[in-house]
């Protein structure tokens, strides 16, 4: 087995000016594809799309009509609503690369003799890395040094079993992608990019399809539905101004008015701008998520699973007792430690690694350091080491002192004690010891030593003939702000499960400072193994501490959540969080102490470590699901009286059938696309909507009530539009009088259905006082809109209207209004019902 890492003795890196040259000839550590003209690609798929295409099948049917002013302003609709598109695409793509940034690795890299972070992507040939457990290789490399180092390859190999790794020549490759299981070392990049294995095989992280949400099938498939209504429409309208005109071209340019009027293109555009702006949000904020799509989950989070260490405390462990076995004495250190205590200090030391990454270790080998006489410590050369395994687990590690040789051990105080082999008599004395510390929230490990013969080492680490030396209390402070958190997460509605690997009495006491419920009911993780499906779910409704736990017991666990229905949520900072982090619903990984395997697997990053930002994703995922609602409740409400406008007067044989034409419809959808997609997408969230608790996972997009409103709001909008139509229509006003009249009515419905639909619950009076720029905006744009319509002789030409008078559009105005203002009477009505009962 290699010896101690050193710490990079003559080991300088590459000078920074190399690095720079070699990067011009080899380029970025990232496996290459293709992106060039990518917005070409974007807008193709804009044209593709069916509103595009339908759009650009009426432009060419004015043009052949000989209709040329319709159709010049047809295409510049066409330009317009492809430069909001492309917009609005660019945003959500520059949001999720800007993400992409978020969450690229870094890789500590020696560079002019001193360890530099930097991203992977800057790697070159010839640099000197440094890799630790949890870590992924990112690039191939040979190894100089190394200490305790495994190797998970199965990303290139299969093989699932760690590879040991060290200098010796063919066994000191490292491959890129795969994950460091243990240990520590220094390697020399050997390959970049594409010229590494994996890039040779062409695996690409790219070439991932992430699979569709629930919230992203039932907008497909609300958006289908209409769209196929909308076919069906198309196919009946035709046919009915076909059967009354006999002309071919107008009959299908009416009919593609009706089909327009139907397919929401917005909802797709305001769900993938929505979540992908959201995330990006959260990204500056410093709570990154890699994929945006997983803020659907945030809101109907019920249950959050918290791992102890480094998440709940500070992992910031100092020893505070020693409890030597052999004088049955226990000691705080401070300045100065009796000699009898040194021997305890010195195994355990030498128990952990030579240079501790560990939190654990770091506070042992310190307080070893400052307080004993360190010559034999440095002396000894280690020879052999059992890494950290088993169930609760121990490590071991053997050196050579002279011509004899030294074990030491330390690891979980139950798996010390058995090894050891103690009484009965002794056993309960130490397990008084132990106790009374774990009671006091430390965390507790036991110490072994043994004598061994180099040529007949044991296979199993369990099998020296261990030498109780005696117990370790660390301490690791809960963080401040956990109490706040806790209690915050209690009032939102969301349960509380701590998953760590301490005692139990530990894990408990823990649980009582930060003010978990009932701390005191534990279980441990060999418990959870043994326990059946029904016996288990009974469990985790009861018991909200469990000890003891490994990622097979962690990983049961959230599985027997998820499948009481329960919508699960992970912390987690080490390598054994990785499995119980990727099967969460959200896997939350600590940013700045956490493995970068923890990293990888998990949803969300807390790049400053502070798990309180889980509050503010949680506001930030109800903020967003509430607003994607309102934006397809407003469009489902605003596309039917335009729907029913352009087909029911076909139906019923009115003097003007047809009162739309495309131009019109297609500056319609300019003022819905940029309301539903960006005002919608700004609004804040109001106290109701975030207090409302964890959404059911299971509901669809719209409850029976919610679907009832926006059906009832358009119907009442379109009962308004259709009054004024036939009002104008039988008091003998020409058709581009009845047209200025219909299509004012709708322009001004659409500016008071916009506000009224900020809020389910508050009034327009109320949701006024919620801050949204745009606003003004909204209100401005409409009324300019209004003014060159009746103002402006050449703007009516191209749209056919005559103006209507004062008088008329006061009429309308009060038509609109009451048409949508009537829900603010129902919404006053429910506060009052609401504050009564």
């Amino acid at each position: 087995m290699p010896g101690k890492v050193a710490k990079a003795t003559g080991v300088t890196g590459l000078s920074s000016s190399e690095a720079a040259e070699l990067r011009l000839q080899y380029g970025d550590n990232s496996i290459s594809s293709r992106r060039q003209m990518r917005l070409f690609r974007t807008l193709a798929g804009i044209l593709r799309e069916p509103m595009s295409v339908l759009l650009i099948v009426a432009c060419l049917l004015y043009f052949i009509l000989g209709n040329t002013g319709e159709g010049i302003l047809m295409a510049a609709a066409i330009a317009l609503i492809s430069a909001i598109s492309v917009y609005q695409e660019v945003r959500s793509n520059h949001a999720v690369r800007a993400l992409q940034e978020f969450t690229r690795p870094a890789v500590t890299v020696i560079r002019d003799g001193l360890p530099k972070s930097l991203p992977s992507a800057e790697l070159v040939p010839g640099d000197v890395i440094v890799l630790e457990e949890g870590a992924n290789v990112p690039a191939d490399a040979l190894v100089i040094q190394a200490n305790d180092f495994t190797l998970n390859e199965s990303v290139v190999t299969g093989e699932s079993l760690p590879v040991i790794k060290n200098e010796q020549p063919g066994n000191n490759v490292l491959y890129q992608g795969t994950l460091v299981n243990s240990g520590k070392c220094l390697a020399r990049v050997s390959a970049t990019g594409s010229e590494t294995v994996l890039g040779k095989i062409g695996l690409s992280v790219e070439g991932y399809q992430t699979q569709k949400t629930i919230l992203q099938k039932q907008v497909n498939k609300v958006v289908k539905n209409l769209a196929l209504f909308g076919m069906a429409a198309f196919t009946a309208i035709f046919l009915v101004n076909y059967f009354h005109s006999g002309q071919f071209v107008v009959s299908l340019l009416f009919a593609l008015t009706l089909a327009m009027s139907a397919i929401p293109e917005e909802i797709p555009v305001a769900f993938s701008s929505f979540f992908a702006l959201g995330a990006y949000r959260l990204g500056r904020a410093g709570i990154i998520t890699r994929q945006p799509q997983i803020l659907e989950n945030l809101g109907a989070v019920n249950v959050l699973c918290l791992d102890k260490t480094g998440t709940i405390t500070e992992n910031r462990m100092s020893l505070k007792i020693l409890y030597d076995f052999k004088t049955d004495s226990l000691i705080e250190p401070a300045d100065t430690i009796p000699p009898q205590y040194e021997r305890l200090l010195l195994y355990a030391a030498l128990a952990s690694e030579a240079e501790p990454f560990d939190a654990m270790e770091k506070a042992i080998v310190e307080t070893y350091l400052r307080l004993t006489d360190t010559s034999v410590y440095h002396r000894m050369e280690m020879v052999y080491e059992y890494p950290l395994e088993g169930r609760p687990p121990m490590m071991t590690h053997v050196y050579k002192d002279g011509a004899g040789i030294v074990v030491a051990a330390k690891g979980a105080t139950e798996r010390i004690l058995d090894v050891c082999h103690l009484d009965p008599a002794t056993r309960v004395r130490a397990t008084a010891v132990l106790n009374d510390m774990s009671i006091k929230g430390y965390r507790v490990l036991g110490v072994a030593s043994a004598t061994a013969s180099l040529s007949h080492l044991p296979a199993q680490q369990n099998d020296f003939n261990w030498s109780f030396e005696g117990l370790l209390a660390l301490y690791d402070p809960p963080r401040k702000e956990m109490p706040t958190f806790i209690r915050k997460l209690y009032e939102d509605g969301i349960e509380i499960k701590i998953l760590t690997g301490d005692h139990a009495a530990t894990a408990s006491q823990i649980a009582g400072q930060i003010g978990i419920k009932d701390p005191l009911r534990c279980r441990n993780g060999e418990e959870i193994m043994q326990m059946d499906a029904l016996t288990l779910e009974a469990v985790i409704k009861s018991t909200a501490v469990f000890a003891r736990m490994f990622p097979e017991a962690k990983r049961k666990v959230i599985k027997a959540l998820q499948s009481a229905g329960n919508v699960v949520a992970m912390t987690g900072d080490g390598v054994n969080d990785g499995p119980a982090l990727k099967v969460a619903d959200i896997g939350i990984a600590m940013g700045k102490k956490g493995s970068e395997i923890a990293r990888q697997a998990s949803d969300l990053i807390l790049t400053d470590d502070n798990p309180s930002g889980f509050l503010q994703a949680i506001s930030e995922g109800r903020r967003i699901y509430s607003n994607l609602l309102k934006a397809v409740r407003y469009i489902l409400a605003i596309h039917i009286p335009i729907l029913l406008t352009a087909s029911l007067p076909v139906i019923l044989g009115w003097r003007f059938p047809n009162i739309f034409t495309p131009v019109h419809v297609i500056f319609l959808e300019l003022i819905m696309g940029p309301t539903c997609s960006i005002f919608f997408e700004r609004e804040p969230v109001s106290e109701a909507e975030l207090n409302a608790g964890p959404r059911n996972k299971d509901q669809g997009l719209f409850t029976r009530r919610e679907l009832l409103v926006s059906i009832v709001q358009g119907l009442a909008i379109a009962a308004g539009t259709l009054s004024i139509y036939y009002l104008f229509m039988t008091r003998g006003y020409a058709l581009e009088e009845t047209r200025m009249a219909v299509f004012t009515t709708i322009i001004c419905g659409n500016v008071f259905l916009t506000f009224t639909g900020r809020s389910a619950v508050y009034t327009i009076f109320q949701s006024l006082k919620f801050k949204n720029n745009l606003a003004i905006f909204v209100v401005l744009a409409s009324v300019c809109f209004l003014l060159m319509l009746h103002l402006l002789p050449p703007v009516r030409g191209l749209f056919g209207l005559q103006p209507i008078g004062i008088a008329n559009f006061l009429l309308c105005l009060a038509t609109a209004f009451v048409s949508v203002m009537w829900i603010e009477l129902f919404k006053k009505k429910t506060a009052v019902l609401s504050n009564k009962f």
